[in-house]
């Protein structure tokens, strides 16, 4: 097994930047978004970021919510986002948000939307239960033909990171995590009938101490790579490479005194593929934040890989 350390990539500049930082796209020409989950502990607002590799900058687009993830669209500068209980189109160059869908776990309290990915036939996104106790949360797939909106599947209690295997107008093979069961689960999609088949647990994560969060696949498909949230005390975080054929793990990426990992993201960066993580302050006393020096800080490391994976822009319809 080969461990890298990682460096810090950018400190954001405000306590509230730091304290959830998830969900890192690459948008090409050296940049990445990224999203800020919630500003503070008792926030209920969070913004979209964008993160310029040349120039060190970091553009910061407030949100009326919490986003649970912000994907690129067909269209320049256009978003989808997963906010509270309903998804809008957001322009980061200005005007009012569109509502695409609400109603999201309408019938359940105390959920928000959370991780989501986007495929060719719309976005597959998830939702977490507050309090991470109870199995009310669940998947969802919104179809960009038409808008529609299909729940998937229940029992969940915080659906995490998401990774496209297969992907078509017949059927959509994707891999998810449900965090607490520490479990990589692989489900088929039929995008037409909005129904899921297959489930199969293809990773036992249970050895790990930490919790799983963010994952990005490979461009070969060969392997995953998953970003470990350690709500205790540790010198560094980790994010893992584990190859899909052995199920091993074979690459650990440290991030030092910034323990609790939230997601990766695979880009190139001066002709070479390079790993960017976020790590989160979220739940950090005082003393633990003290010697956790980087929390919330996000990092960037070299890797084995010749290509990135390429990102997919969710069709509008």
């Amino acid at each position: 097994m080969k461990t890298i350390t990682a460096e810090v990539l950018l400190t954001p500049e405000s306590d509230e930047l730091k304290f959830l930082p998830e969900g890192p796209i690459d948008l090409g020409a050296g940049k990445f978004s990224w999203v800020a989950i919630a500003h503070g502990p008792d926030s209920t607002t969070g913004s979209l970021n964008v993160y310029d590799l040349n120039t060190g900058t970091n553009g910061c687009f407030p949100l009326d919510g919490r986003p649970g993830f912000a994907l690129p669209t067909e269209q320049p500068g256009k978003f989808v986002v997963g906010l509270e209980r309903r998804v809008e189109l957001f322009d980061i160059h200005g005007g009012k948000p569109v509502v695409i869908c609400e109603g999201v776990d309408a019938k359940i309290e105390n959920t928000t939307i959370n991780d989501g990915v986007a495929c060719s036939q719309g976005v597959i996104f998830g939702t977490k239960h507050l309090e991470f106790s109870q199995k009310i949360a669940g998947l969802y797939f919104l179809r960009s033909s038409d808008q529609k909106l299909f729940p998937l599947c229940g029992g969940q209690i915080c659906s995490n990171g998401k990774v496209i295997l297969e992907d078509s107008a017949e059927r959509v093979t994707f891999l998810d995590i449900d965090t607490p069961t520490k479990t990589v689960v692989k489900y088929t999609l039929d995008p037409q009938q909005g129904t899921l088949s297959g489930t199969e647990v293809v990773l036992d994560l249970n050895d790990v101490d930490a919790f799983p969060d963010g994952m990005v696949g490979t461009a070969d498909g060969k392997g995953i790579i998953i970003s470990f949230y350690n709500p205790e005390p540790a010198e560094a975080g980790e994010t893992r490479y584990y190859s899909l054929e052995s199920q091993e793990c074979e690459i650990i990426w440290e991030t030092p005194k910034s323990p609790q990992n939230t997601c990766p993201l695979l880009m190139e960066r001066e002709g070479q593929i390079q790993l960017v993580i976020t790590t989160a302050v979220e739940h950090m006393s005082a003393e633990r934040q003290a010697e956790a020096t980087n929390a919330g800080a996000l990092f960037i490391a070299e890797t084995p890989f010749d290509v990135a994976p390429a990102t997919t822009l969710v069709p509008l319809g």
